[in-house]
Parts: structure tokens; C-alpha cells; sequence
């Protein structure tokens, strides 16, 4: 179990450090209520929207692509802790979006391939 948080440590890390390189302020990581989590609430500069990420890292496909995981329930988490949070801090007027960020690491050749999946998801 230890490994599987390590592993999804780098994968936030990796992740941060894309999403700054890209024009996103990081407001928070690791956001946890009673709704759920998400791994990174950002703000994309450039479209002036706040971003709820949820970052997925894997070390193999055995079970499928990482994003895969992001399920119906998992969703529905996610985004009912995004509408606590905007309520919480008055950002409900704001435009968000709910992004995934999936992350493939080779750890015997130490590389990773990040894939940013753009509006994953919308609750409808």
C-alpha cells in the first residue's frame, strides 16, 4: 500500500508542475470534505476557469488507461465535492470545469507520459 501512495505522490507532483507550466494558478491540493476529495483545484488563467483535476498515475495498462478508473461514482463524488467548495468559498458564479490528468510511469527506466484530458466530464 505504501508504493501505491508513493506512486500517486509523484503522480500530483508531476501534475503540479505541468499545470503551472501551463498557465494554472494552484489554489489548493488534496481538497477533502465529506463529499469526497479532489487531488487539485486550479485556476486556468487563460480560459479564467476553475479546474477540478483528478489526477490518475499508473505503472501499467492491466487494468486499462488511468483516466478508465474515473467512473460514474467517482464522478459523481468529485463533482458534488466541487459544488460544496464553490458554495464554501462564494465561487458559484464562477465558470468550472472538471479535468483528468492521467499519468503513465516506467519506473525501471525512470519516464512518465501525462496525458491532460480537457472536460472530462459534466454532470448533466
Amino acid at each position: 500500500m505504501y508504493i501505491k501512495k508513493e506512486i500517486g505522490y509523484l503522480g500530483e507532483e508531476l501534475a503540479t508542475k505541468y499545470l503551472k507550466e501551463k498557465n494554472y494558478e494552484i489554489i489548493q491540493r488534496n481538497f477533502i470534505c465529506r463529499q469526497g476529495e479532489i487531488d487539485i483545484i486550479a485556476l486556468d488563467k487563460t480560459k479564467k476557469e476553475l479546474v477540478f483535476i483528478e489526477v490518475k498515475t499508473r505503472t501499467n495498462n492491466k487494468y486499462g488507461n488511468p483516466s478508465e478508473s474515473v467512473n460514474e461514482n467517482k464522478q459523481k463524488h468529485i463533482y458534488r465535492t466541487a459544488e460544496y467548495y464553490t458554495y464554501k468559498n462564494k465561487l458559484d458564479k464562477m465558470l468550472i470545469r472538471f479535468d483528468i490528468i492521467e499519468i503513465n510511469i516506467n519506473i525501471s527506466k525512470k519516464t512518465y507520459k501525462l496525458n491532460h484530458i480537457y472536460k472530462a466530464f459534466i454532470k448533466t
